[in-house]
């Protein structure tokens, strides 16, 4: 899992919640079901089972892989559209390559996220390379689903491409915590990712044995995804593992403790902490629309079948996505 690291952290800027903050406690730790998306990779739907309310301004996120495939292996998703919110994806391992109908695209690997909001609405595709194809190779990585509120829902598409080597590095005192601040900030340490709804989102890797108590905006939510290990979360020290997710309640800081002892494949707990302020909005979701009224959702859908997203680009054609 090699994201971006550095070799001593203690050369970073250190980050830890002031001793009288207010911990927040945990109120469930729930267990991703496992499916497939697209042509057939392997996903764990991060946050299944967790009531909106704990989520908003967040709506869903896939952890993909991590798989080692065979060449002629590696799969992507099919040309599909996008309404009202913005997809957030992250690449640990891996390379994958994105195409849209106005054009744009672009290709990220070891530690790049490209942030897109899809707004009013356009047709993409991801995939991997062709090369990757053949070859076969290591995938890891997430996809996050942001809302947008209403205001912003019909804006013009735009992108970010965030490189690995412009995320913003911090440790935690004792050097024993990497921290990667993708977008928002952190105890006032901006990450690159610029927002329409205001967020946080840190990928932490915790050496075995190691805490951190994180400064947390009291005004937003707040939420650890497992990606790799073991660990607790909480004073309480609430046992979480692969593939878990840990919902906090109200409070300015947040705990995470990787175990002593951590698996022989994995040798550190690492976890991906957001954080958002909820919208507050009616949200009414269906597929790859979402919208705030139902409404709006038939008009998307209209929309699509009319053409009125865009087109297939004829560069493209049958040979990416199959349609």
């Amino acid at each position: 899992m090699p994201a971006v690291t550095v070799d001593n952290p203690l050369t970073l800027p250190r980050v830890a919640a002031p001793a009288d903050a207010q911990q927040r406690r945990v109120l469930a730790v729930t267990t991703a079901p496992s499916g497939f998306e697209g042509e057939g990779f392997p996903v764990r739907r991060a946050f299944a089972g967790i009531d909106y309310k704990h989520l908003d301004p967040f709506i869903m996120m896939d952890q993909m892989g991590e798989v080692d495939y065979a060449p002629g292996e590696p799969k992507g998703t099919p040309w599909h559209p996008h309404r009202g919110f913005e997809t957030v994806t992250y690449i640990i391992d891996g390379i994958f390559d994105h195409h849209d109908s106005q054009g744009g695209g672009g290709t990220i690997t070891n530690g790049d996220t490209q942030w897109m909001t899809a707004g009013a609405g356009l047709l993409h595709i991801e995939a991997p390379p062709e090369h990757l194809v053949m070859s076969g190779g290591l995938f890891h990585g997430l996809q996050l689903w942001v809302n947008l509120p209403a205001k912003d829902k019909m804006m013009p598409p735009r992108y970010q491409d965030i490189r690995g080597g412009q995320v913003q590095l911090l440790t935690s005192p004792d050097g024993g915590a990497l921290l990667r601040v993708i977008a928002g900030e952190l105890d006032g340490h901006a990450g690159p990712g610029i927002t329409h709804t205001p967020i946080t989102m840190v990928h932490a890797t915790l050496a075995p044995g190691a805490e951190i108590t994180l400064p947390w905006r009291e005004d937003f939510n707040g939420l650890a995804y497992v990606l790799a290990g073991r660990g607790s979360v909480g004073a309480e020290r609430r046992p979480i593992r692969l593939g878990q997710t840990a919902v906090f309640g109200a409070g300015s800081a947040l705990t995470v403790r990787a175990d002593e002892k951590q698996d022989s494949n994995t040798p550190d707990l690492e976890v991906v902490l957001l954080g958002g302020r909820p919208i507050r909005e009616p949200m009414a979701h269906y597929g790859p629309f979402v919208m705030n009224t139902r409404a709006e959702l038939q008009q998307a859908f209209e929309d699509f079948q009319k053409g009125r997203l865009g087109t297939i680009p004829a560069v493209h054609g049958m040979s990416e996505g199959g349609l």
